[in-house]
């Protein structure tokens, strides 16, 4: 299975999809998970995207089939960006369509802050906002959950507000077993320091046309609190599907994997 050592301490878990014409030089989509997922989550998006762009998923530090992390490893949000960086050096890809979901998309605005001559475009799909201030309160509880019950338990508990209502339970369970399957080290170990970084002065740095993808009813953040931070990243635009699920990358695939083809498409270079 292709893996690279693109840390010290991290081998990363890829897989490369691309089903161009063999004539052409397509350009590349990177894909990054939310927390305790992986390659696999992206399972519905691959088909619409794939054809038309070399898509690369990858396995987050400490997650999916990459290394995983002690529970006291130093989580930093530069250092997990400096490895999908890495990655792209030892493949050769020089600029990324960037697309991101959940906690990804946290990595992903601190990617396209810090690298904006590397990224083309940027899709943030069901992410928190910039910062939160509840989060340390939270990760405690959870942290306490997941210890005492294990990460499944406390997966299928937040699961229905991360789906919503109308995803079916067989679909709810499968993501429930991907996201249940993590190494529980690296999801104490990230609980904390990833959700709480602060990327409020990374909105204005990020400078490549980006499109934002939200419910109606999202748990994580109402639509005019994601307005507010969308707008302050200068070329961006929102998009708001119907419906109450937060994991709008998941319950939406395919709706979004279209949006964000035709978004990609319409910035991709001439």
């Amino acid at each position: 299975m292709p893996k690279l050592r693109v840390a010290p301490d991290l081998e990363m878990f890829y897989l490369i999809d691309d089903f161009t014409d063999p004539w052409t030089k397509p350009e590349t989509v990177l894909m990054l998970h939310g927390l305790c997922e992986s390659t696999a989550s992206w399972y519905a998006w691959v088909p619409a995207l794939a054809r038309q762009f070399k898509v690369v998923r990858t396995d987050m530090r400490g997650f999916g089939q990459s290394t995983p992390m002690p529970e006291d490893y130093p989580w930093s949000m530069n250092t997990v960006v400096d490895d999908f960086i890495a990655l792209m050096d030892n493949l050769g890809i020089e600029r990324v369509h960037l697309v991101a979901a959940k906690i990804g998309g946290n990595v992903a605005r601190r990617f396209a802050a810090r690298y904006p001559k590397r990224v083309m475009t940027l899709t943030l799909a069901g992410t928190p906002a910039p910062y939160r201030d509840t989060v340390a309160e939270r990760a405690v509880v959870w942290g306490k959950e997941i210890r005492k019950d294990g990460l499944e338990s406390w997966a299928r508990r937040t699961m229905a507000q991360r789906l919503g209502d109308k995803f079916p339970h067989e679909g709810s369970e499968w993501w429930v077993k991907l996201m249940g399957r993590a190494p529980v080290s690296s999801a104490l170990g990230c609980l904390l320091p990833l959700p709480s970084t602060d990327l409020r002065n990374d909105l204005p740095k990020i400078t490549c046309p980006t499109l934002v993808i939200t419910t109606e009813g999202s748990h994580l953040s109402s639509v005019d609190d994601t307005r507010a931070w969308q707008e302050k990243i200068p070329d961006s635009t929102l998009l708001v599907l119907p419906g109450g699920s937060y994991h709008v990358a998941a319950s939406d695939a395919e709706r979004c994997a279209r949006e964000t083809l035709e978004f990609i498409k319409a910035h991709a270079q001439k």
